[in-house]
């Protein structure tokens, strides 16, 4: 017994030690602290238990209340019941999103369209714009620098929406889909894309109307039989330093990113001779986070963002539509990210605005999922002038793909019992409402 009790203290505090490295190379300074406090103090009380003159009760029921935890939790569980997949029956019109509604220009044609068709919603849209607005000077945010950043990206974007469609090559190359499907998925990982996937096109993906540029009211048909589905990932520590300015940095450098990336491979698709369109920021015909869903790329959280495998909910969406033939990819229903995120609530319960839900999901729209306060949500962002990013910020999936963070993941998707402690200890190492982190120090601090 005595020589079980040394091997737990040196492998705890060793563990322990791996764990304050990674913590402190993350930047983590909750983590980083209780982790080194952890390493001076776990140890020791394995070594008083081997050493101490104690009832030989004591040290060999905490041994077997180690092992057997540690068993317990090693044991796949199988998929958690009670969850159904959030199938999408119901389309959505783009006019009625938060981002198309702040566009609107009132005394236009397009604003009075609107309300007269959407009285309901004149109430809640009338807070938002008596208040700064996104990167917006008077903002509870502002910061000169990494605002006008944040503006320099979204206004690229802008440019690149000449080249979201337009006419393939006369003439078409002939590829199989498995060709086709590889060179996309290893081309767009050259150019920085975390993760990708393909979904046959369904009209449930498509917006009904289109809610923002020219095309305001149009109706969106279905023009495509393929769509590709990609993400890129946002910065851990910038997202860190959410709700402050870096945060809008960060999440409109990778709009341009995932814009650059759909863009270039439309561009390549209709020089092959193949019909293709590019889904960017403000240019959507599509909901990404459904598309991406079916594409395998995650499964829908309870923040009503995607929770991809490796990075949550810390990712920017891309996607092009195409008639090029392509490989598709199995659909992603994951009810181990579920049912985390139901006993989790960490995002329900950091939104300052109450936007998250904190129950359970709801049948909305024909898909039972958590129904985010997107009115709540948008009104906090124009008073700040960020997109806020908090959610993100305290997801324990958002910690970053590294070796000790994925070993905790794979747990997470293997046992109930692994899911409870993980966030027991995820709480107890970075705080159940952990604070922003301090930005890079290249990077403007506000005053």
């Amino acid at each position: 017994m005595t020589q079980l009790l040394v091997i737990f203290s040196v492998f705890s505090f060793m563990g322990l030690i791996w764990l304050h490295v990674v913590s402190r190379s993350e930047n983590e300074e909750l983590a980083t602290r209780r982790s080194a406090l952890a390493a001076g103090i776990v140890p020791i009380f394995f070594l008083l238990l081997a050493f101490l003159p104690l009832p030989v009760w004591i040290p060999s029921g905490v041994v077997l209340m180690i092992l057997l935890g540690g068993l317990a939790m090693l044991v796949p569980t199988g998929k958690p019941g009670g969850f159904e997949d959030s199938c999408v029956s119901e389309r959505l019109d783009e006019r009625t999103i938060m981002f198309s509604r702040a566009a609107l220009e009132p005394g236009t044609d397009n604003f009075d369209a609107y309300y007269k068709e959407f009285p309901q919603h004149r109430e809640s849209d009338e807070r938002f714009r008596r208040l700064p607005g996104l990167m917006a000077p008077e903002s509870g945010k502002y910061e000169p620098l990494s605002f006008a950043a944040a503006g320099a990206s979204f206004e690229t974007v802008e440019q690149l929406v000449n080249l979201v469609e337009g006419e393939p090559a006369a003439k078409k190359i002939e590829i199989s889909p498995a060709e086709a499907s590889a060179f996309i998925a290893g081309w767009m990982k050259k150019l920085g894309v975390h993760s990708s996937g393909v979904t046959v096109l369904k009209d449930e993906h498509l917006y009904t109307k289109k809610g923002r540029g020219p095309s305001w009211g149009q109706p969106v048909e279905r023009r495509h039989r393929f769509a590709i589905a990609f993400s890129v990932e946002m910065d851990h520590r910038q997202m860190g330093t959410a709700p402050e300015g870096p945060t809008l940095m960060e999440s409109a450098e990778q709009y341009l990113h995932a814009g650059t990336v759909a863009t270039q491979v439309a561009v390549f698709i209709r020089r092959l001779g193949w019909q293709a369109e590019a889904h960017i920021d403000a240019n959507y015909k599509v909901i990404c986070p459904l598309v991406a869903k079916d594409a395998g790329l995650g499964e829908i959280g309870r923040m009503g963002l995607l929770m991809t495998p490796e990075l949550g909910p810390r990712v920017r969406l891309g996607v092009i539509t195409t008639d090029l033939p392509l490989n598709t990819n199995e659909p992603c229903f994951d009810p181990a990210i579920l049912h985390f995120c139901s006993i989790c609530k960490k995002c329900a319960q950091v939104c300052p605005p109450g936007a998250i839900p904190q129950g359970e999901r709801d049948v909305i729209a024909g898909s039972k999922r958590w129904q985010l306060n997107s009115e709540a949500c948008f009104t906090y962002w124009c008073a700040m002038g960020t997109d806020c990013g908090q959610c993100m910020r305290v997801c324990p999936y958002s910690h970053p793909d590294t070796l000790l963070h994925n070993l905790v993941r794979r747990g997470l998707s293997h046992s109930l019992l692994f899911r409870h402690f993980a966030l027991k200890m995820d709480d107890l190492l970075y705080g159940r409402t952990p604070k922003p982190m301090q930005p890079n120090s290249w990077l403007p601090k506000r005053t």
